[in-house]
């Protein structure tokens, strides 16, 4: 099964890895939101909607909405960390919306959530350069054979100014690079 048709075909199952290696990420990070703004469980449930979609369940507007909700949660955040744990939920959920466009702007789907999750630790260590570093080569190690080839079917990740497209376009390229 494929999705609707665009520059190249990606079948539910690749979508499914595509979305379980973003929540994997936004999982590790979810308590520093938790632990921030207790009474608010918006990325929480962005992140079951994202693991339903990967445990089989029907791809629906259960993760786009939870997704939403979750960057919206983010921008409640009162702190930095807990606003990049929020965001990296909702980019989990917002996952299995990937599209089949070869536009680099779609990495983001792919990659974002694990380059947020890095900056949250880098952050959570004072700011610690090293730690993202590490929280990056993870994430590189973490990714499946099924997760590159997706991922190279799109162009290199934009390059930004703020840290986290930093971070992700570091790990776009390490996940490209020769193994």
């Amino acid at each position: 099964m494929t999705t609707s048709s665009g520059d190249f075909d990606l079948t539910m199952d690749e979508l499914r890895v595509v979305t379980r290696y973003a929540v994997e990420s936004a999982q590790e990070v979810l308590p520093v939101f938790e632990a921030a703004v207790p009474g608010d469980s918006r990325p929480r449930a962005a992140v079951e909607a994202a693991w339903e979609f990967v445990n089989g369940a029907r791809r629906s507007n259960l993760q786009r909405v939870a997704s939403l909700e979750a960057h919206r949660a983010a921008k409640e955040a009162g702190t930095e960390t807990a606003l990049l744990a929020a965001r990296s939920a909702g980019d989990a959920a917002a996952a299995a919306y990937l599209h089949p466009i070869a536009r680099a702007t779609q990495v983001g789907h792919i990659l974002r959530a694990a380059a947020t999750a890095a900056r949250v630790a880098e952050l959570t260590a004072g700011d610690d350069p090293a730690v993202a570093e590490l929280q990056i080569e993870q994430a590189r190690q973490r990714a499946t054979p099924a997760l590159i080839s997706v991922l190279c079917r799109y162009p290199s990740a934009p390059t930004g100014r703020n840290r986290v497209a930093q971070l992700m376009s570091a790990l776009d390229a390490a996940l490209r690079a020769p193994r």
